[in-house]
């Protein structure tokens, strides 16, 4: 595979607004599918807008990865509202996702990364692994805040903090209060049409987008490190960039993994250093149609991490 041309400065200034600009494509899309709707549209015209309004809520999503590193606002209590504002309709306790989230980048790979589990378990069985993956591809919404609330409920947590843990649950507690006023106002008023058009089905389609954007970057690879351990998608397209630039420039995720505290908007101008040097160094991807064809020949045995080659 031939390794891709470096992209030029990322859409210029607005990089470093893009967290803005998608959050104003959904409420776009969310007025769009309120009038489709109310007039009556078809199911040939909300199924559309609702794929559309997907992939802006897995940007959103991505934004919530961003607060975790308390890069999303310059603020910092802003920064804190915003994350656990977003994972309210995410499901996610904030506290939760950047309590686990951090044994991703201090153990990345290794058998204590929260987030690959069970992949990272050179114990697990196949079969596990499979049935794991399968259920996560495809009830994202779900399976993802199941693997958190495992790593914050299971035996010998790593999230030992007194003062976290009652953070978690605080913010567990207002998620349950926020969701049933929701839902109580919905049903009150009969508005499930506009609930399953204008949040249910993005907000399932950005659950699995978000899934196989995380599958992506690490499932299938035994490397220990941003080079060997990251499918990193670089391509200077016009879409490859505007793509990029919808999901915070997450396809650049090893220069993530290198320098943690970068906002995102800077990620590629280091795509540099995700040059191989090493023998087990991943070329970059061109496109993500090449990372995913790459990803689908290694599910059948999903794995993460090098200690399956000392396994073997």
């Amino acid at each position: 595979m031939n390794s891709p041309t470096p992209p030029s400065a990322p859409l210029h200034g607005i990089a470093h607004h893009a967290f803005q600009i998608i959050i104003f494509c959904i409420l776009f899309m969310e007025i769009a599918l309120g009038f489709a709707i109310y007039h009556g549209a078809s199911y040939w015209l909300l199924v559309p807008l609702g794929m559309i309004l997907g992939h802006f809520m897995h940007g959103a999503a991505v934004g919530l990865h961003e607060a975790t590193h308390g890069l999303l606002r310059k603020n910092r209590r802003f920064n804190e509202f915003d994350g656990v504002l977003l994972g309210i309709f995410s499901f996610m306790s904030f506290s939760l996702y950047r309590a686990a989230h951090q044994t991703h980048h201090a153990y990345f790979t290794t058998e204590r990364d929260e987030e690959l589990w069970p992949f990272v378990l050179t114990d697990s069985p196949r079969w596990v692994r499979v049935l794991a993956a399968g259920l996560e591809l495809t009830l994202g919404l779900v399976f993802t805040p199941l693997l958190f609330l495992r790593a914050f409920l299971r035996q010998g947590s790593p999230i030992r903090s007194a003062k976290v843990r009652r953070r978690i649950w605080l913010e567990l507690g207002l998620m349950v209060i926020v969701w049933a006023a929701i839902l109580t106002v919905i049903s009150q008023l009969a508005l499930w049409p506009y609930f399953g058009f204008m949040y249910l089905l993005p907000a399932f389609i950005a659950g699995n987008l978000q899934t196989w954007r995380k599958y992506v970057e690490h499932v299938g690879l035994t490397g220990g490190t941003a080079n060997s351990g990251t499918r990193n998608i670089v391509t200077d397209t016009p879409s490859g960039r505007l793509l990029a630039f919808t999901l915070l420039h997450e396809p650049f995720h090893g220069v993530h993994h290198l320098h943690v505290g970068l906002p995102h908007a800077e990620l590629p101008g280091r795509v540099k250093e995700l040059t191989p040097v090493a023998q087990e160094d991943l070329p970059l991807f061109p496109s993500y149609r090449h990372a995913v064809w790459h990803l689908l020949r290694q599910l059948g045995d999903p794995k993460v991490g090098a200690q399956w080659r000392r396994a073997s």
